[in-house]
Parts: structure tokens; C-alpha cells; sequence
């Protein structure tokens, strides 16, 4: 069968054997129904979801006269930008019931929770938000982006009982009310996005971010294949519930749940320690996806240019590694011992170094020195987190922050971990991948001949993604909840079978 796979900014197209399984999410098998997507349904089901939460009072009952608002908003990464998205509709809904209850448009501050992300420019913040929101608290300086080297802008908060050194934004923690609007949406770190993670990973410093997003934390056992049950994941729940305890008060949360186009399936409101659960249950049903009916030993997936951290990510190296476990991450219950992976890359050597002035340099470190892994870098840790050049463009030039790299390079170990190989295939500096550990072939069927060869045998078991970073991920499962390699939750096992 010949299919087509992402490749740059285009595609490559490659003839596998007939018996070659294709899974595309949202429709190889059909996403849960969404709701409605016109804006009063969608309205409506949200200011019912804030009237009714989960383990708090209903938002109008924290407002009044004086009290001071803070929106916590996901950045650019995930969640959708259309008219209907969660985001604007979210935040549309509680300000409504804001401002019917005493609460001041002057009192309202929306903040991006871009963690070490790049601080969200102001063409993100339009798109994001939408003209009316934008236009409504941009002029009067109420719209800001979390920058995690503002010291006058941060409250230490100390060590929470599992020692993770907690620092947070200071507007949240100053505010009356703090509102997270997350997206229950399927994520290798931790299981799903949204709740606790939202503020653990997106209104803190990189010090408490290098409490688990670090191999300590991500090569454990617990890590791999995907699961809320995991040391991560636990302190992402410690560190949001520290926040709280220091805060004097809870984040009442609004989180919808999103099918593989963005558009919500459901929405959930209230104290992120009891609704967390029960959206994740929710969730199951769109990203835990029982299909399988054998283990995969080659998997074929294109990667682009631009996509998820931004243009550049499918070409930057240390970037393409965190792309290549993330799929290790979430389909590791349908792949078997020897799995390979066949991935075209344009793999050009172009770093986008406005984006990610470090990585240039922490590649180039890696190819010498005695740096056999990339764990090996985790070292330099503190030496680029502390760089000032490098942190002055997090702060005014849109970079990702320096220590976003070794989270990267943390999850891109994994690919070695639990892969045969990796052919990176089309690239046009091939030396960059092999510097990576990768393997290079002209065409997927060269890459397909030599696995066959080496590590898979002549009849392979092969598995097409082929809009692998154009849709919502899934986190694959065999269609035998016996036949899954990993439990979700302890013991029972969880309903859905993980």
C-alpha cells in the first residue's frame, strides 16, 4: 500500500506491504460524541459545570465587591484556537458569573501559564483568546505572561513535604480567586494535562519543574507506557496541593475534556484533587484507545517541521528526541521487545536558534567529553538553567527558557530505551541524526529492508501512523485489556483496562 506520511512542510510517500495496520485518531476508531459545537451550548454546559463543581462552592459564591481575579491560561502548546474552544468560552463564562457577582473588570488579570515555554507574544495572546477577550483587557495592561525569572513577580513558598522546592507566580498567590482553565487532554507527562499539572508545570520556576521533569523521575519504571500513576504525576498533585496549602486557598479548576480536533466533549469545574479523577475517566474514553489485536516490531511515522514546541521542533535534534519517545511513551502497550521505528525527517540542521538559542550548544556538547547518553547532559543542568544571556531571551525574546532543553533531553533518552533502532529517513544533514544515535536511509522501504535484516525478521508486524502530528494524540492499548503491558491504577485494574 503506498501512504503518505508528514515531511518537513510537506509529505513522503512510501509503499509498505499490504498487510501493514494504519491507525489515524478520531478515525480509525471514532472519538466519543463531542458536545454541541455551537457557542450558547457550549456556554451554557460550562457556566452549568462552574454552578456545580467538584469538591468546592459554585464560582459565584468566592465573588463579590473588591476581589481580585486571576485567570491562569495554557499557552500556544495545546488546546485548540477555534471560535468554540474551551479557552474562550471558559473564560467567557466565568466572567459572566464574575462580574453578576460584584467582581470589577479592574480586578481581572489573565496570565498564560507558559511555565518555560516561550512568553506568549501578543499575535499568540489574540489567537489564543480571541478579538472580543483580547480587545476587552489587552489596552488596560490586564493580559501577562508568566515569566519564571521575575523574582519581584514570585513567592518562594519553600519545600513541600516530598521536597520539592515549590516557587510560584505571586500574582496568582496574591489573587482572591485563581482560576485555572485546563484542557483534560491526553499528555506523556503525567497521563493528561489539565489540573494539578496546569499550575505545577506552567506558574512555577525551574526549580521546582526540575523535580520531575528529570531522568530520576522520567526513567523510572512508572513512566513508561503512559499512566497518572506515576511518581510524575504524584508530584505534580504534591506541588499543586502545596501551592494551595501556602495560597490559604484552592484552585477552583475548569477543565474540559477534548476529542482529537480540540472540541469538548465534556467540562469539569472544581477542586482539582476530586475532579481530576473523575475527568480523567471521562478522558479514558477518547485517549486510552483498546484497538490492537497484535504487537507492533515496526512502527512508520512522518514527522514535520512545525508542530506542538513550534517551527523547528521536527528539524532541531534534541527536539526531534522528545518527539520520537513521546510515541514510545504512548504506544508502548502495542509495541513489542524489538520495535522499530521509520521516521522521514528533513533533519536539515536548521536549530531555530530565536526559539531555542541553547540547543545548538548542548548538541554540540553532547557529541564530546564522555557524553555515551543523553542523561549524560543532565549534569549541565544548573549551568544553562542559570545562563543569563540564555534567560534574558526567555524573558524578552520569546525563547524557551534553558532548562527546557533537559526535560527534553530527559524524555529523549527514552526512545533509546525502548526501541531496536530508529531510522531517520530523507534527512538532508544525516550526520545530525547519527550525532543523535539515530539511524539514516534514503527512503522508508531502504529503512524497512534493513530492519528486516537486523532486528524485525522477514514478517514484521508494522503499524502506520500517518497524521501522527496533525491530530490529538491517543495513548494506543490492545483491544485485550489482558494483553496490555501495564496497569493505569493499582490493583484492580482500572475499568478501562490500561
Amino acid at each position: 500500500m503506498k501512504l503518505d506520511f508528514e515531511y518537513g512542510n510537506g509529505v513522503m510517500s512510501a509503499n509498505l506491504p499490504d498487510n501493514t495496520d494504519v491507525f489515524i485518531p478520531g478515525e480509525t476508531v471514532a472519538d466519543p460524541a463531542c458536545l454541541p459545537q455551537d457557542w450558547d451550548t457550549l456556554y451554557n454546559e460550562t457556566l452549568k459545570s462552574i454552578r456545580n463543581p467538584i469538591g468546592m462552592e459554585p464560582l459565584a459564591s468566592y465573588a463579590g465587591k473588591g476581589k481580585k481575579v486571576v485567570f491562569v491560561i495554557p499557552d500556544i502548546v495545546k488546546g485548540g484556537n477555534q471560535e468554540t474552544s474551551h479557552r474562550k468560552v471558559a473564560i467567557t463564562a466565568c466572567l459572566d458569573e464574575l462580574y453578576a457577582n460584584g467582581v470589577e473588570k479592574k480586578d481581572v488579570l489573565l496570565i498564560f501559564s507558559n511555565g518555560l515555554h516561550p512568553r506568549a507574544t501578543v499575535p499568540e495572546m489574540k489567537t489564543i483568546l480571541g478579538e472580543k477577550l483580547f480587545n476587552e483587557f489587552y489596552k488596560s495592561g490586564q493580559i501577562t505572561s508568566h515569566d519564571s525569572e521575575d523574582y519581584e513577580h514570585l513567592v518562594d513558598l519553600g519545600f513541600a513535604p516530598n521536597g520539592d522546592h515549590v516557587i510560584m507566580n505571586k500574582y496568582v498567590y496574591d489573587a482572591d480567586i485563581a482560576i485555572l482553565i485546563g484542557h483534560t487532554q491526553g499528555n506523556p507527562y503525567g497521563g493528561y494535562s489539565g489540573g494539578y499539572k496546569h499550575c505545577a508545570t506552567g506558574i512555577t520556576h525551574w526549580r521546582s519543574i526540575s523535580a520531575h521533569h528529570v531522568p530520576q523521575v522520567m526513567h523510572q519504571d512508572d513512566f513508561v507506557p503512559v499512566s497518572t500513576n506515576s511518581v510524575m504525576r504524584d508530584k505534580f498533585d504534591q506541588q499543586g496541593m502545596f501551592m494551595e496549602e501556602k495560597m490559604g486557598k484552592k484552585y477552583f479548576c475548569c477543565d474540559a475534556v477534548l476529542d482529537s480536533k480540540s472540541r469538548q466533549i465534556s467540562i469539569y469545574s472544581g477542586w482539582a484533587k476530586e475532579m481530576q479523577p473523575i475527568a480523567w475517566k471521562d478522558a479514558d474514553r477518547r485517549t486510552y484507545v483498546h484497538w490492537a489485536e497484535k504487537k507492533y516490531d515496526v512502527v512508520v511515522f512522518g514527522m514535520p517541521t512545525n508542530f506542538h514546541y513550534g517551527n523547528g521542533m521536527g528539524t532541531n535534534p534534541i527536539q526531534m528526541m522528545q518527539a520520537l519517545s513521546a510515541q514510545v511513551i504512548r504506544h508502548k502497550r502495542v509495541l513489542s521487545d524489538k520495535c522499530v521505528f521509520i521516521v522521514p525527517s528533513i533533519c536539515d540542521g536548521w536549530f531555530h536558534e530565536e526559539r531555542w538559542p541553547y540547543l545548538k550548544e548542548l548538541y554540540e556538547m553532547f557529541q564530546h567529553d564522555y557524553m555515551q547518553t543523553l542523561p549524560d547532559m543532565n549534569r549541565y543542568g544548573e549551568y544553562f538553567a542559570t545562563n543569563a544571556e540564555y534567560i534574558r531571551k526567555y524573558r524578552f525574546a520569546n525563547a524557551f527558557h534553558p532548562f527546557h532543553g533537559f526535560s527534553m533531553m530527559s524524555c529523549g533518552h527514552l526512545a533509546e530505551m525502548h526501541t531496536s533502532a530508529i531510522y531517520i529517513v530523507g534527512a538532508r544533514e544525516p550526520g545530525i541524526a547519527r550525532g543523535m544515535g539515530l539511524k539514516t536511509r534514503a527512503t522508508v522501504e531502504e529503512a524497512l529492508e534493513d530492519a528486516k535484516r537486523k532486528y524485525v525478521g522477514e514478517n514484521p508486524n508494522i503499524l502506520a501512523l500517518p497524521l501522527t502530528f496533525k491530530t490529538t494524540a491517543v495513548h494506543l492499548c490492545m483491544k485485550d485489556p489482558a494483553e496490555n503491558s501495564h496497569f493505569r491504577d493499582d490493583a484492580p485494574a482500572h475499568p478501562c483496562g490500561c
